[in-house]
C-alpha cells in the first residue's frame, strides 16, 4: 500500500488486489488471496445489506402490504441489492484475472521491447500505488457518507408511502428499514460502485501511459490491430459490471412505470444515455491506442508499398521483360506465391482497424446492456400481444 508500504512488483497486474477495503476483507476472512471465497463474500454482503430490510419490514407489516409499495414489490431495491451489487463484486474476480493476462501480453508479444521494460514497470507500479492509496479510498467513503442521503432523497426515494418511509405533508418519516437502507445498504452499494469507477480510471490512465511508449507494433499482424487484438478480451470481462448497471436501471424504471404512471417511451433518453455511458467506460480506454494504430498503418503502407514496388518491378523484369534464366520455368516457381503473399500482407496493412476491438464486441456489449431491460417491454404489451407481434415479424 502507499503511505509507507511498497507496491507489488510482481509480474501480475490487478486492479483489485489492494486498497484499504481489500486489506480489511483479508483480515476478516472474506477474501483468501488472490480473490477466493467469492460465494462467502456474496452471502455476507446480502445478509448485511438485504436481509435486515426483509426482517424489519416483516416486523413492521410492510413486507407484502400495508403501503402502496411494500418491500417485496420494490423492484429497485431488489435489483440493487440482489442483482447489481453481487454482480459488481463477482466482476472484480473476472476483471482481476483478465487484466493480469492482458498486461502480460504486452511483454509476451514483444510489443513492449526490452528497452522499454523499465518505463513499463514504472507505469505499472504507478498504477498499483494509486490503487493502494488510503486517502483516495477513504475519500470515496466520505463522498458516499456526505452525498448518500441527498442521492436517496433526490434519485432513489419515490414520492409515495413505501416500506422505507411514510409521506406526511410532504415530509418523509423513515421506518426502521428505511434507516437501515439509507445508512447501511445504500452506502455499501454506492461505495462499491464508486470504487469500481475509481479502478476503471486507473485502468484508463495505465493504458493511456502505455500507448505513449514507442511500442513495437507490427502492421502485418493477422489480428489487423498490429498485435493489440488481445485488448479486446477486456470487453467480455466487463459484461458482469455492465449487466449490474442495466439491472439497476431496469429496476428503477420498473418502479416509475408501475407505481408512478410513467411510460417506457418517456425513458428512452435515460436508456440511451446509460447505454452510451457503459460503452464509453468499457471501450473508451482501448481507444487511446487509436493514434498508435493510425500511425502504424501509415508507416506500414509506406514501407510495404515501397517493398511491393521493388518486388513487382523485379518480377516484371524477370518474367515479363525476359530476364529470367532459360532453365527456370514459370510453372512451379515460388515467385508467383511470393507475389500473392506480398499482396495479402499489403491488404492486412490497409485493413488495420482504427480501434483494438471489432464490431462484434460492440454488438455483444449492446446485447448485455439490453437483456435486463427487455422485461420492461411487458409494460407496453401483454405477453400474448408481444408473442403475436414476434410471430408476425418472423412469418
Amino acid at each position: 500500500m502507499s503511505d509507507g508500504v511498497a507496491p507489488d512488483r510482481s509480474e501480475d497486474f490487478s486492479l483489485f488486489l489492494g486498497g484499504p477495503l481489500y486489506q480489511l476483507l483479508l483480515r476478516v476472512g472474506l477474501v483468501k488471496p488472490p480473490l477466493d471465497r467469492l460465494k462467502w463474500r456474496l452471502l455476507v454482503i446480502v445478509l448485511v445489506a438485504w436481509a435486515p430490510l426483509a426482517l424489519l419490514t416483516l416486523l413492521d407489516g410492510r413486507f407484502l402490504g400495508g403501503v402502496k409499495i411494500p418491500f417485496l414489490h420494490d423492484f429497485e431495491v431488489h435489483a440493487r441489492l440482489l442483482a447489481a451489487l453481487p454482480l459488481m463484486i463477482a466482476a472484480e474476480v473476472v476483471i482481476h484475472e483478465r487484466t493480469a493476462v492482458i498486461v502480460r501480453q504486452f511483454r509476451e508479444r514483444q510489443i513492449v521491447t526490452p528497452a522499454l521494460e523499465g518505463r513499463f514497470a514504472e507505469i505499472r507500479d504507478s498504477a498499483l500505488r494509486l490503487r493502494n492509496s488510503i486517502p483516495l479510498e477513504v475519500g470515496l467513503a466520505a463522498v458516499v457518507l456526505v452525498a448518500g442521503r441527498f442521492s436517496f432523497q433526490e434519485l432513489v426515494a419515490l414520492p409515495s408511502d413505501t416500506w422505507y418511509g411514510t409521506l406526511t405533508a410532504g415530509a418523509r418519516t423513515s421506518t426502521p428499514a428505511g434507516v437501515w437502507y439509507q445508512f447501511v445498504s445504500l452506502p455499501i452499494s454506492q461505495f462499491i460502485w464508486l470504487r469500481w469507477i475509481f479502478r476503471l480510471v486507473i485502468w484508463w490512465r495505465f493504458l493511456g501511459q502505455v500507448s505513449r511508449l514507442d511500442l513495437n507494433l507490427v502492421p502485418t499482424h493477422p489480428d489487423r490491430t498490429c498485435g493489440l487484438g488481445f485488448l479486446d478480451g477486456v470487453v467480455f470481462a466487463m459484461a458482469p459490471f455492465l449487466l449490474a448497471h442495466s439491472c439497476l436501471l431496469s429496476g428503477a424504471l420498473a418502479n416509475n412505470i408501475l407505481y408512478e404512471g410513467s411510460k417506457l417511451p418517456a425513458h428512452y433518453a435515460e436508456i440511451g444515455i446509460m447505454a452510451a455511458f457503459l460503452l464509453a467506460i468499457t471501450l473508451g480506454p482501448l481507444c487511446v491506442f487509436s493514434p498508435c494504430l493510425a500511425r502504424a498503418r501509415r508507416q506500414g503502407l509506406v514501407r510495404y508499398g515501397r517493398l511491393g514496388s521493388e518486388y513487382v518491378i523485379a518480377f516484371d523484369r524477370k518474367w515479363i521483360g525476359g530476364q529470367r534464366p532459360p532453365e527456370e520455368r514459370l510453372v512451379g516457381t515460388e515467385d508467383i506465391q511470393s507475389l500473392a503473399d506480398l499482396a495479402n500482407s499489403f491488404d492486412v496493412v490497409r485493413s488495420i482497424l482504427p480501434f483494438p476491438f471489432g464490431r462484434s464486441s460492440v454488438v455483444r456489449l449492446a446485447v448485455v446492456v439490453a437483456l435486463p431491460l427487455l422485461p420492461l417491454g411487458l409494460t407496453m404489451f401483454s405477453p400474448q400481444e408481444l408473442l403475436m407481434r414476434l410471430v408476425k415479424i418472423v412469418l
